[in-house]
C-alpha cells in the first residue's frame, strides 16, 4: 500500500525527471510491460489508438515529445494517493492542466499510466 509521503516523493522525482529532459531519469519510473494511454499519443501521430504497450515503446513516444516541446517544464500542482496508484496533476505545456493517474504492480514502477489534459486557454 502507498502512502502519501511516497506518493510525493515519487511525484517530485517524475516531475524532477520530466524538466531535466533527461529520457533515462524519466524512464526510471516505469516497469517493462506497462500499459500507457494518453491522448497526446495521437496528436503526435505515433498512433491512433491513443495507447502503447511496452516500455521501448514509451521510450520512443517519450522522445518525440521532447523534441516536439524543447521547452517543456511541468509544475506539480497536487499529488492523490490511492492503495497502489497516484495521480499527479501538474501544469503542462501550452497552458495546459493535466493528471495522470498511475498504477503500481510495485511500489517504485508504473505498470499502468492513463493521461488527461484539460486546455487553461479556452475562452
Amino acid at each position: 500500500m502507498m502512502t502519501q509521503q511516497q506518493a510525493d516523493e515519487f511525484a517530485e522525482q517524475w516531475i524532477e525527471a520530466w524538466n531535466s529532459h533527461d529520457l533515462d531519469r524519466i524512464m526510471a519510473h516505469y516497469s517493462e510491460d506497462l500499459i500507457f494511454y494518453s491522448p497526446v499519443i495521437v496528436s503526435l501521430g505515433v498512433n491512433d489508438k491513443g495507447r502503447i504497450d511496452g516500455k521501448e515503446l514509451l521510450q520512443l513516444y517519450f522522445k518525440k515529445g521532447l523534441n516536439a516541446y524543447p521547452e517543456l517544464n511541468f509544475k506539480l500542482l497536487h499529488v492523490f494517493c490511492g492503495i497502489d496508484s497516484l495521480v499527479i496533476q501538474y501544469e503542462s505545456v501550452n497552458g495546459k492542466l493535466a493528471a495522470e493517474l498511475m498504477q503500481f504492480g510495485m511500489p517504485t514502477l508504473a505498470t499502468r499510466v492513463a493521461c488527461h489534459y484539460q486546455n487553461t486557454n479556452r475562452q
